[in-house]
């Protein structure tokens, strides 16, 4: 018999195996969001292995469907991208919302996912903090290189600012300790001043 946690990533990861987008990662091809899912769950648990069934849930839902809310339906600025993902945050509150009511989850339990989802009192609650810890050092490990191939020296150093102001202290010691190719890690030196 399944408990609710377990129906709960097999619904979350049945849901993210339809993602049409394909990544590779060491020569195999993975669905986008199934992949992102599970570096963000592997990541926590690395990080902060007694994290609670809510924080887990959250990070393996951080991008649920994501595909269905596309970029372009918005306006191609700044304003447009602020918009686009604040309704992500909505809409993947929701739909982990319907998947942990299928899963046998209560409704506290349920608006305590949507509430770390949605990343509400950041750097105020510290399951909030945990989750964009994670959310950073899973940015930092396998989306940065991709980032510095698409934009300028000055762009690049603006995100990981903005990516290290978002991070607690623990996560920046964490952060550190990933490998990085050389030419990334000067960036990221440069970027913070160290």
């Amino acid at each position: 018999m399944n408990t609710p946690f377990q129906k709960a990533g097999q619904l979350i990861d049945a849901e993210n195996a339809q993602d049409p987008n394909i990544e590779i990662d060491q020569n195999r091809e993975y669905p986008k969001e199934l992949l992102y899912s599970d570096r963000m769950y592997k990541r926590l648990m690395q990080f902060k292995p007694e994290a609670s069934e809510a924080v887990q849930i959250a990070s393996k839902a951080q991008h649920i469907c994501r595909w269905k809310v596309a970029r372009e339906s918005y306006p191609m600025d700044r304003v447009g991208y602020l918009k686009w993902r604040e309704e992500l945050k909505k809409f993947h509150a929701k739909t982990t919302a319907a998947i942990l009511e299928k899963a046998g989850y209560n409704s506290e339990f349920i608006d305590r996912v949507s509430f770390l989802i949605e990343k509400k009192l950041l750097k105020k609650d510290a399951e909030t903090q945990l989750l964009e810890d994670v959310i950073c050092l899973v940015f930092l490990e396998y989306y940065l290189d991709p980032f510095v191939h698409k934009h300028d020296e000055e762009k690049l150093k603006n995100i990981i600012k903005k990516t290290w102001d978002k991070m607690s202290d623990k996560g920046h010691q964490e952060a550190l300790k990933i490998s990085y190719t050389e030419e990334n890690l000067n960036l990221i030196k440069a970027s913070l001043g160290l």
